[in-house]
């Protein structure tokens, strides 16, 4: 029986008071320290990883120990005391995240990310926020389906009910997608940002894969939001008046490819691990019907070294996208246009490169790997369910860059 989305109670929810690091230990954070103190967090975050899965959410402790590690700061500005790094950088902290547990990784991933949203947001939100109680913040960004925001004197009221919404569970802010009615033509779209406090979370996230990222729905009903928390007709070429405010190229970035190189990383992370597991498990594994270990045996070999030149060449392609995006960004319309469209469809193709060598893995695994208290297992649910984003839909990835290639415009929104 499907489950009723409309009738459950709410989500046990954690919103965060204070905490933050002062900008003096942030400024001493370089990149290679912040993926050393993600690295050494590993065994804690690995130990929690199945805990997360039964509370359908981050593990608090977890959670906690990321704050303190710097890891929210890395897309905040620097003038606001943020890190300001780079793509390079982002991935190894993330990987590190990944490869213990996907889908904590997935959720501090996108807030990381998410604070280079608000960086869209007109100055006085931005000063009011990071300069003020909220150095940076964790919020979802949920798009899908938008709500309805009305115009009113200073700002809207927003209604709606909002799927898919990855870090709701420990979130301060809140960021949506609404539609703001015309008398004439179709809607605008405005990504709205409310506090936490101002929604209602049910809990709704029961799900086969991913299901410690508590990504539940947010419910909104007629709330105020000021015209300077709204974002009206976000531009795909990430090109907005507040990119004039930073010097770093990385805050003009198109937001669709940044969004789907960030989804990116947990599923390669989940992929690492999955081959970690896979290599130790030759080392003692026997088949039924043979008294030989599988690590002595030539078809692990081929299943172990083709998997895992799959997730090499993942990497590259998510590695390469990220120096693409700068040099994307660079670019006016229409040449950005095809452009944008070929990093999102590099990026599609290295998560089903990752969901490949998966299937290999996991065929060869044998049984065993599919006990609830193997890691294995879950890390296969947890990438499964990663690859289904709409952002890595190769079929709509590589349409969209064959008819580029052809001089053709794009016939889908996902670009």
């Amino acid at each position: 029986m499907a489950r009723d989305k409309t009738s459950s109670g709410d989500a046990d929810r954690r919103i965060p008071k204070g905490g933050y690091l002062s900008r003096e230990e942030v400024a001493a954070i370089t990149p290679e320290e912040l993926t050393r103190r993600i690295r050494s967090l590993v065994p804690l975050i690995e130990a929690n990883a199945a805990e997360a899965e039964r509370l359908r959410r981050p593990v608090d402790a977890v959670w906690q120990a990321l704050r303190d590690s710097g890891f929210f700061y890395q897309f905040v500005p620097k003038v606001y005391g943020g890190i300001e790094t780079d793509f390079d950088s982002f991935i190894d902290a993330s990987l590190a995240i990944a490869e213990a547990d996907p889908s904590t990784s997935w959720v501090a991933t996108f807030c990381a990310e998410h604070n280079w949203l608000l960086s869209h947001f007109p100055k006085a939100t931005l000063d009011a926020i990071w300069g003020g109680d909220h150095p940076y913040i964790i919020a979802p960004y949920s798009a899908s389906p938008p709500g309805k925001a009305i115009p009113v004197d200073g700002g809207y009221r927003v209604t709606g009910r909002w799927s898919w919404g990855t870090g709701i569970m420990h979130a301060d802010w809140v960021m949506l997608n609404s539609l703001i009615p015309q008398a004439e033509g179709p809607p605008q779209q405005a990504m709205v940002l409310l506090r936490a406090e101002e929604v209602r979370v049910p809990d709704t996230w029961q799900m086969f894969g991913m299901a410690g990222t508590g990504s539940n729905d947010i419910v909104v009903e007629d709330v105020f939001v000021p015209t300077d928390r709204a974002v009206v007709n976000l531009a795909r070429s990430g090109r907005q008046p507040n990119e004039r405010a930073f010097e770093n190229p990385i805050y003009g970035v198109p937001m669709l490819p940044f969004l789907a190189m960030s989804a990116a990383i947990p599923a390669l992370g989940a992929t690492r691990g999955m081959l970690k597991a896979y290599q130790n498990r030759l080392e003692h594994h026997l088949r039924g019907g043979s008294n030989t270990v599988q690590a002595e045996k030539v078809a692990p070999h081929i299943r172990l070294g083709r998997a895992d030149l799959l997730a090499r060449s993942a990497e590259a392609l998510i590695r390469d996208a990220g120096r693409n995006l700068i040099e994307v960004a660079k670019l006016e319309e229409p040449e950005q246009t095809p452009a944008r469209i070929a990093v999102r469809g590099q990026l599609a193709l290295a998560v089903a490169q990752c969901r490949d060598a998966a299937l290999l893995l996991a065929e060869g695994a044998g049984s065993g790997a599919l006990s609830l208290d193997n890691p294995f297992q879950r890390n296969f649910r947890d990438l499964f369910a990663m690859s289904t984003h709409i952002v890595f839909d190769v079929d709509i990835a590589f349409e969209l860059h064959g008819r580029a290639l052809l001089g053709l415009p794009p016939n889908a929104l996902a670009h």
